[in-house]
């Protein structure tokens, strides 16, 4: 027996049941630098009686723009990327090596869920996959790049992952979209059910791409942020337009090669990955906030990423407090302040914030407070900082109190009161800013923080 031939023929085999996918990884990876690993690991699907070929995964290690990664490749063309036990322990082996060699984890996930016949055996198996994941978060980046359908604990997995990317059609869901659809009494597409467009409620770190290619250049952008504290980068001039009028967009604009997070969700809060004279940060820029248990939720995640990573956190804020609703006072939003707030105290880098509109009650104690641990606090010339959002609303806040003075109210809350200079006088913040030269004191800041 020619034992060469067989083993081409084997491996011809393996090759030709996994075309696609390979293409996917090839897309991804640069050039000729994946190494297959555990290529012939089989068994037997016990529903369809099929070989269930390299147990319907890819993994091995591979190179993104120089940096190495473990990828984890759901094979869609065996039994359409179903887990299995088998599966599962292949994904969780590779979980290990990274783990073992502090290398971060790409996965390319397509899958309709658990394949049939598999019974218990596949709970535990998901269990082990999910506890291993769920081990390395924050200890080395794990990407998710959703490549189709992405159902079941297929995305559960993905719900670990430090950025989730949704290429082109890609969509998520715990359960099939079919069975959700019809549980509402519609007739949804799954699109509808489970795109990116419609899940900012999940408040996943999540990134929209047409393709692995383009995932691979977000990958490469996150990972330089994160192993890369400082470049080389000159200090722009000032920007006069700041001075005619300060918004979200043009504040996340200082940001260089900056990647935002999960912009499907709360929109009015941006989280984006970015630097500021070359310095790697992680920014949160506000834009006229009403806090809920989402918006703070999807701060606190992000602090967590910062703090898990070593990332300077940086905030600009335009805060007006927690949403005066009777649906946010009763919801969790109290509950994540306070995770909130000792995520912020864990941070042990950087944290600068900047007033850039307007902070009001908690708006300001919870993003730019000195005594919650920020380094530096700035806040712009045309900046507002006061308890209440205006007189107005400190005379509802004392209506019941028979002695309180309105004009006393308006003096102390009207607009004239709320310019930072009196937050200034008391010692809260560090110097007062005219915006064009907001950038210049961002970098001259960090200097003195980041080695």
């Amino acid at each position: 027996m020619d034992k060469i031939k067989q083993f081409r023929e084997r491996k011809s085999a393996i090759v030709g049941a996994g075309e696609n996918i390979r293409a996917e990884i090839s897309a991804l990876c640069d050039e000729d630098s994946f190494v297959e690993l555990s290529a012939f690991s089989f068994s037997k699907d016990a529903f369809y009686g099929e070989d269930a070929c390299g147990e319907g995964v890819v993994t091995g290690f591979a190179t993104i723009g120089g940096y190495p990664f473990y990828v984890v490749a759901q094979n869609y063309e065996v039994s359409f990327g179903g887990l299995a036990k088998a599966n599962c322990e292949k994904i969780a082996k590779t979980l290990n090596a990274a783990e073992k060699n502090a290398t971060p984890v790409v996965y390319l996930l397509h899958s309709q869920g658990v394949r049939v016949g598999e019974g218990v055996n596949v709970l535990e198996g998901i269990s082990e996959l999910l506890l291993k994941a769920t081990q390395l978060k924050g200890t080395v980046l794990q990407f998710a790049v959703l490549l189709g359908e992405v159902y079941g604990s297929a995305a559960a997995l993905a719900s670990v992952c430090d950025v989730v990317m949704f290429a082109e059609g890609a969509t998520l869901s715990i359960n099939s979209p079919l069975v959700l659809s019809a549980k509402a009494g519609k007739n949804l597409k799954p699109a509808e059910v489970g795109g990116y467009p419609v899940l900012g409620g999940t408040l996943l770190p999540a990134v929209q791409v047409a393709d692995a290619k383009e995932a691979a250049s977000v990958i490469l952008k996150v990972s330089d942020l994160v192993n890369i504290a400082v470049e080389d980068a000159e200090l722009n001039d000032p920007a006069p337009a700041l001075n005619k009028g300060v918004t979200a967009q043009n504040i996340a604009a200082l940001l260089e090669k900056g990647v935002e997070l999960g912009a499907n969700g709360c929109p009015e809060v941006k989280t984006v990955l970015g630097r500021i004279g070359g310095i790697a940060v992680a920014a949160v820029v506000f834009d006229n906030v009403l806090l809920s248990e989402h918006s703070v939720k999807k701060i606190k995640n992000f602090a967590e990423f910062a703090c898990c990573y070593g990332l300077p956190f940086v905030t600009f804020v335009d805060c007006l407090g927690v949403e005066p609703s009777l649906s946010a006072n009763n919801s969790a939003v109290l509950k994540e302040i306070c995770e909130y707030l000792s995520i912020l105290d864990a941070i042990d880098t950087a944290k600068i914030s900047v007033v850039t509109g307007r902070a009001v009650g908690l708006g300001y104690s919870l993003f730019a407070a000195k005594s919650a641990g920020f380094d530096y606090t700035y806040a712009l010339a045309t900046a507002e900082i006061s308890l209440f959002e205006s007189a107005q609303g400190a005379e509802i806040e004392y209506a019941n109190e028979t002695n309180a003075d309105k004009a006393k109210l308006i003096e102390l809350y009207g607009e004239e009161h709320a310019d930072p200079i009196h937050a200034a006088k008391g010692g809260y913040l560090d110097n007062i800013i005219e915006p064009q030269f907001l950038k210049q004191y961002l970098v001259a800041s960090l200097q003195t923080l980041v080695r």
